[in-house]
């Protein structure tokens, strides 16, 4: 016969086991996601027509350490003006992805540190210029429908800083990037995107 000791052995092993893979599985998910990369989801269309609302891509990091970012990458990020909180929860729900409420966008890099970079209205449309030269962008989604520059807005010429990057949605009629908060600190990014996963029809290497 089972007695009352036993009873609670039993029910001790279990809870054991229990937070023992639970805590097993936060810890895979925090060393993935800080290490090797995460998963995220297209809220806006602010990178049409290289992606799409809902589109689910694979944002890595292992890279980070050996690889330098490049012009034309396409990157995940928390914007300069938003602020992070440092609370345990906060920390624990930005490293697991749970209930996480940061804010994060997705632009590509087109000003690297120490760019000089200007915006220019030509006859046929925007052009982009990168120390003097007309950037080639063939991923956006026209030359003609664009923002026009104001006073108020990053459109240069000016130098990028050190350690920072002029981000650019490739849909430059309705994208708020750095034209509007100005330069991407390097502490800001989050990861690369490399590939869309979802939908099959949209599968794509970035």
């Amino acid at each position: 016969m089972i007695n009352n000791r036993e009873i609670f052995k039993k029910i001790f092993s279990f809870l054991k086991e229990t937070l023992d893979t639970i805590l097993f599985v936060l810890i895979a998910v925090i060393v993935i996601r800080f290490f090797v990369g995460e998963l995220r989801w297209i809220p806006s269309g602010s990178m049409h027509p290289t992606l799409i609302e809902k589109d689910r891509l694979f944002v890595e990091k292992l890279s980070k350490p050996f690889r330098e970012l490049q012009r034309g990458d396409v990157i995940v990020f928390y914007p300069p003006d938003e602020p992070l909180k440092k609370d345990f929860f906060s920390i624990i729900s930005r490293l697991t992805g749970l209930m996480c409420k940061d804010i994060a966008f997705i632009k590509r890099i087109i000003g690297m540190p120490g760019d000089k970079f200007e915006i220019k209205l030509e006859d046929d449309g925007y052009y982009v210029y990168i120390n003097d030269k007309k950037l080639e962008e063939p991923y956006i989604l026209s030359k003609t429908d664009w923002m026009p520059c104001r006073d108020d807005m990053y459109c240069g010429p000016f130098t990028v800083p050190e350690d920072n990057y002029f981000m650019m949605g490739d849909n430059r009629g309705n994208s708020q990037d750095s034209r509007f908060w100005g330069f991407l600190p390097k502490n800001r990014v989050i990861g690369r995107a490399i590939f869309v996963f979802w939908p099959l029809n949209r599968v794509q290497k970035l």
